[in-house]
């Protein structure tokens, strides 16, 4: 297996130099916030590792509401560019790989932020500005670009050959089917018209890490599971006031932001979601909000590991990402269907799972001891996501067209023509996918 890695490279905008900047990444698009896969500052169809990948201005105009919510002055922030990608392998050498194939277009785009240094190691820098994810999501852990690519090859010439030779599978049963398509398959390969690459060994340092994960977070949850229980009367005291004092600011969103947030979305049957927001001022919120993120982590990395984020499984990958000393957080997803639905999965799955992040940031609908209510007021919920939504200027998917559904029943089809055997229901399921 090829694990997914995923980096984030954050770097403060030079003062005058965001305008320049957008026409720069403009300039990287097919369509608006699309992106051209043969662009030539980042030609991202040159890296087959990568699965998804974003540029994006991130310049939050909430910050204001520090002021409305708390009466406190709100900090100003410089306007940052994030490069996010999502990728197979580790990301050392990713980060080879990107400056072998595109350091000259790096270069220009990052010499719009402060303290890049042309000649300076493109690579150092990068991972200079790297934020980890404080959670990260991948739908299917070790389904490859590669695998993705080869499997809907796959589901495309049995779809083919089936529909040309339709009557000559009229008198055959189940079991003759199959025979006959896996000798199709066999036959394919052998003129090397379609190819299956079999699945890599899992690197072992990946897998040692994996397993101290795994059993490490256990046990300090253990360990520190009698301070936990004696804190959680003060912590759920603490918590109730301030549900009850923290105000909702979840206004209808501004036409022009909604129009121009939309017209970034639908031009596949995948979108892009990046938003984020302040952290409820204080610790209290903070650590809060840092400890559910370090428990979902572990979840995301040993449990929703295989086509499904609790019962949304629409989503290819997602991030929770802390910046500025975690008084800011920084969400970004990619997932099948329209944002309503989107929305409205997570509402009706997981709005309990919804309110322990997103309820301790400012102006979050009103949660009840945390988990309950906050998303269920459905507009305020909706409202509020969009208003904090930041425009995405470039996004890229190597695989557009298909959903996490299809990737998920193409990897079925080629499990059943690599199984020389089936039992009748299991071979009426498979024909079925076809």
């Amino acid at each position: 297996m090829t694990p997914q890695s995923n980096i984030l490279v954050i770097a403060p905008i030079k003062h005058g130099r965001e305008g320049e900047l957008r026409k720069v990444l403009d300039s990287m698009n097919l369509a608006p916030g699309t992106a051209d896969p043969s662009n030539a500052l980042v030609p991202f169809q040159q890296f087959p590792q990568i699965h998804v990948a974003r540029f994006v201005i991130l310049n939050d105009p909430t910050t204001v509401d520090m002021r409305e919510a708390y009466g406190e002055t709100p900090q100003q922030y410089t306007p940052y560019l994030a490069f996010l990608a999502d990728f197979d392998g580790p990301a050392e050498s990713f980060y080879q790989a990107l400056v072998a194939g595109a350091e000259t277009g790096l270069k220009q785009l990052f010499s719009h932020c402060e303290g890049f240094d042309a000649g300076r190691s493109l690579a150092s820098w990068m991972k200079q500005h790297n934020h980890a994810a404080a959670t990260i999501y991948v739908n299917w852990l070790g389904r490859t670009v590669e695998q993705i690519r080869e499997e809907e090859a796959l589901r495309l010439a049995l779809q083919d050959h089936l529909q040309k030779n339709a009557a000559s599978y009229t008198h055959r049963n189940l079991a003759e089917t199959h025979a006959s398509l896996r000798k199709l398959v066999h036959s394919e390969i052998s003129a090397e018209r379609l190819k299956l690459t079999a699945t890599p060994a899992t690197p072992l340092s990946w897998w040692i890490r994996d397993v101290a994960h795994l059993t490490l977070i256990p046990i300090i949850l253990l360990l520190l599971s009698p301070i936990l229980i004696l804190y959680l009367p003060f912590f759920l005291v603490q918590l109730r006031r301030r549900e009850k004092q923290d105000p909702v600011i979840a206004p209808r969103v501004d036409t022009q932001h909604a129009n121009e947030l939309a017209a970034l979305e639908d031009h596949d049957v995948t979108n892009q979601f990046t938003a984020m927001g302040s952290v409820k001022p204080g610790v209290f919120r903070k650590w809060t909000l840092s400890f559910f993120l370090w428990a979902l982590n572990w979840t995301t990395r040993h449990i929703y590991t295989r086509g499904q984020l609790a019962r949304v499984p629409t989503i290819h990958f997602a991030r929770w990402v802390f910046i500025d000393d975690k008084k800011r957080l920084l969400f970004a997803s990619n997932y099948d269907g329209a944002l309503e639905t989107y929305m409205d999965d997570f509402i009706n799955k997981v709005g309990w799972g919804l309110n322990l992040v997103f309820g301790n940031g400012i102006g979050y609908p009103a949660t009840n001891w945390l988990v309950l209510d906050g998303a269920k007021d459905e507009q305020s919920f909706k409202y509020f996501l969009r208003r904090h939504q930041l425009p995405t200027n470039v996004w890229y998917k190597a695989y557009p067209g298909l959903t996490a559904f299809d990737l998920k029943r193409n990897s079925l089809i080629r499990r059943g023509i690599e199984r020389g055997r089936l039992p009748e229901n299991e071979l009426r399921q498979w024909i079925a996918l076809l």
